[in-house]
């Protein structure tokens, strides 16, 4: 890791100054703008000790390398100002613009709601990313390049927030930059936060890249040399760009934990780029360099043909040197290359910016479509799946290529191809074998075919959206439901609604539906009662995440009877005292806790009715009770019911826990230090490394109820070299 450089305005205003005449910078109103921010931060420092202005200009140094414009580098120099001070928005407007002082509030906002939140709190923050986006996308840009500084700075920071901080970076920011097409922000985001998520795979991977550095330069200069020679011989339109990389540590990882290869076996790890002025001058080098170096097996990517869907083109191929050394030759136009290098910022870096409009909204109709598209819950997988840098390729039998994320399913690969395709298939095939429907694609160049049916009448099943792995697909096959089988849905919603409050004893009269569900129908876009149970029908609303919010509001407005201090209905158990549990109407009853779930007081619970062996206790969130209630067999549903912790304390449950943290001596010693220190018994303890070098402690502990284990969460993930804790999943 090198050390980052502090910017001063005087070398910010030299690079204005340099690009100046290009750009046709405002430098007066920058000046403007540096003067209001350095006079509002007066006397703040940040974690490093330098004066906090110095953050400001760093992010605005880093948009003036992406070519950003005017406005765009003064709400930079402005963007901690209405957080941090006592400057407003107000005063913002006035003496910048609206411009700005939009920029500067979308940027505060978004800097104000944690990410690593509930999972309720992370899906609101990721939407208003994209609706700030939705409105300015250079919100984002700014809020990227000001994440970047913060991740080159972090070192400064306590060690648990620095783990929290570049897991927040990898899980949310790398998708967003590389679904912007910034591949210069991206790839320094992704090496640095794999810095802190496993600093020692980092090192070892950088020192085994530093061992031959010399040679590897010398290589590679070698091979620019060879390229450039043979191609005097060749006219073009101007003299080709060569340069030579190396690939970036985060990207040697992925290569080496995916594929399970050692460091030697990495083919691109070096790469020679050049840079022509049009399509068919890179096929004319492709051609050239086929003659003058064996190709690598199957090692040949036209993205040129087949943009990537960030936009990005090229021609990759790897290929052997005399030496016997494989390296990739990238091969692009320089259209293609500021493409690659700015993304969606090459719309100003290169004068197009808010004036080219119609071409702006065209490459960022996916955000339009993921706000519209998405249920809310949703956003959170869709930025794991449909926006992840995970990429992989699967080939149609014409040759086409399909790009999918990694994990994706042959459903997911049929409404790629197109939505009717989707809603036709029968079944499909992978290079030539017929695979279940559930098939996960984990490496590029694999060949599907789907077989589709002739039926007219033919569309998808309910089960698909439970295999589908993007939210695009699953809102696809949604759509047909909505459209194809309104009646039906209407029907299986109301019926699902009715069955589930008398299955939880919440007997609300159907003439008060309509206020009662009122704020869900808006949040959902339902006009109608009729449009809500549709909703519920065909998957776009779920009962199982809404239920816990129903029973809150059903309590403040039905429930008025004092709770009894000793309910009259008891459980009896083996394994726990009679009164942790109540349940209505059943008496005397054995009950045991589900180890599939672990429930735990505090918890919203259910009860289900075994052949044989009393109640299982789960959790109202257990997998196996939403499988249950997507079943929708009555029979089995009438086996489920309403249970509630009683009000007995000093009880304990034991669960199991499970934590991921990067290996290192004393690690377990220090994770059992934190748990006695919070008087938490330990019943059972195991550890074991992982295939990526992490350690995995298991563990099983006595619990109070939810807010014990919770607190015990916080103090454990403070412990140095944790990356996660959770619950244990059967």
């Amino acid at each position: 890791m090198t050390e980052e450089k502090t910017v001063t305005f005087e070398m910010l205003t030299d690079k204005i100054k340099t690009s100046g005449a290009n750009y046709g910078y405002d430098l007066n109103k920058i000046t403007s703008a540096f003067r209001f921010a350095d006079k509002a931060h007066e006397g703040q420092k940040r974690s490093s000790g330098e004066p906090y202005i110095s953050h400001p200009l760093a992010v605005a140094d880093i948009l003036l390398d992406l070519g950003m414009d005017t406005d765009t580098i003064c709400a930079a120099l402005l963007h901690d100002v209405v957080e941090d001070t006592a400057a407003t928005r107000e005063d913002l407007c006035r003496l910048f613009g609206d411009s700005v002082a939009n920029m500067v509030e979308g940027v505060t906002k978004l800097t104000k709601t944690q990410i690593l939140d509930s999972e309720q709190r992370k899906e609101e923050t990721i939407r208003k990313i994209l609706v700030a986006m939705s409105h300015d996308v250079r919100i984002m840009i700014i809020k990227l390049c000001d994440r970047l500084h913060n991740m080159r700075t972090l070192g400064y920071r306590p060690a648990y927030k620095q783990q929290s901080t570049a897991y927040e970076t990898m899980n949310v920011y790398v998708p967003l930059a590389n679904r912007l097409g910034i591949d210069t922000i991206k790839s320094e985001l992704e090496d640095l936060s794999f810095y802190y998520l496993d600093t020692y795979a980092y090192k070892e991977i950088e020192t085994q890249l530093g061992i031959d550095k010399e040679e590897r330069n010398q290589f590679i200069e070698n091979i620019k040399k060879e390229i450039s020679e043979r191609l005097k011989n060749i006219s073009f339109q101007q003299e080709p760009f060569i340069e030579g990389r190396v690939k970036s540590i985060y990207g040697i990882y992925k290569k080496m934990y995916r594929g399970h290869k050692d460091f030697d076996q990495i083919y691109d790890k070096y790469a020679v780029r050049v840079i022509v002025s049009d399509a068919d001058e890179c096929f004319t080098v492709y051609g050239m360099i086929q003659n003058m170096y064996r190709d690598f097996w199957r090692r040949y990517k036209n993205y040129i043909n087949r943009p990537k869907p960030n936009g990005y083109q090229s021609i990759h191929a790897t290929v052997v040197g005399r030496e016997g050394i494989p390296f990739e030759v990238q091969i692009r136009s320089w259209e293609m290359h500021r493409h690659a290098e700015y993304g969606i910022a090459a719309h100003w870096k290169y004068k197009e910016g808010i004036d080219h409009k119609d071409k702006l909204d065209r490459q960022l109709a996916w955000v339009h479509e993921a706000l519209s598209s998405s249920n809310p819950g949703e956003i959170l997988q869709m930025l794991k799946t449909d926006l992840s840098p995970e990429e992989i390729y699967v080939m149609t039998p014409k040759g086409n290529a399909v790009f999918l994320p990694f994990g994706a399913t042959p459903i997911d690969f049929a409404y790629r191809v197109h939505t009717e395709v989707g809603h036709k298939m029968m079944y499909a095939k992978v290079d030539g074998s017929i695979v279940p429907l559930d098939y996960e694609f984990t490496e590029s160049e694999k060949v599907c075919e789907i077989i589709t049916s002739r039926d007219p009448n033919k569309g998808p099943s309910r089960s698909w959206l439970d295999m589908a792995k993007t939210v695009r697909t699953r809102a696809k096959i949604r759509a047909w439901f909505k459209k194809e089988r309104r009646e039906e849905n209407i029907e299986a919603g109301r019926d699902l609604l009715e069955k589930t409050f008398k299955r939880i004893h919440m007997p609300i009269p159907e003439k008060d539906y309509e206020e009662f569900f009122r704020e869900d129908m808006k949040r959902y876009s339902c006009d109608t009662m009729e449009a809500f149970y549709a909703a519920i029908g065909y998957g776009g609303v779920s009962v199982q995440k809404l239920l816990p919010h129903w029973r809150e509001k059903y309590q403040k407005i039905y429930q008025t009877a004092e709770k009894s201090d000793t309910p009259e209905n008891g459980l009896s158990s083996d394994n726990a005292p009679n009164s942790k549990v109540i349940l209505e109407d059943i008496k005397n009853c054995v009950f045991k806790f589900a180890q599939c779930c672990n429930p735990l007081p505090g918890e919203e619970i259910v009860g289900f009715v075994t052949r044989g062996h009393g109640i299982s206790v789960h959790t109202a969130s257990c997998a196996n009770y939403i499988a249950a209630l997507k079943r929708s067999q009555p029979d089995e549903l009438n086996r489920w019911h309403e249970i509630q912790w009683s009000d007995v304390k000093n009880t304990t449950i034991q669960t199991r826990i499970e934590i991921i943290a990067t290996e290192r001596t004393g690690l377990l010693a220090d994770v059992t230090a934190v748990i006695a220190e919070a008087r938490v018994m330990i019943n059972r303890s195991s550890s074991r490394t992982l295939p990526n070098g992490n350690a995995m402690i298991e563990m099983t502990v006595s619990i109070v109820n939810k807010s014990q284990l919770t607190a015990l969460f916080d103090r454990i993930r403070k412990v140095k070299s944790v990356l996660s804790v959770e619950r244990a999943q059967s």
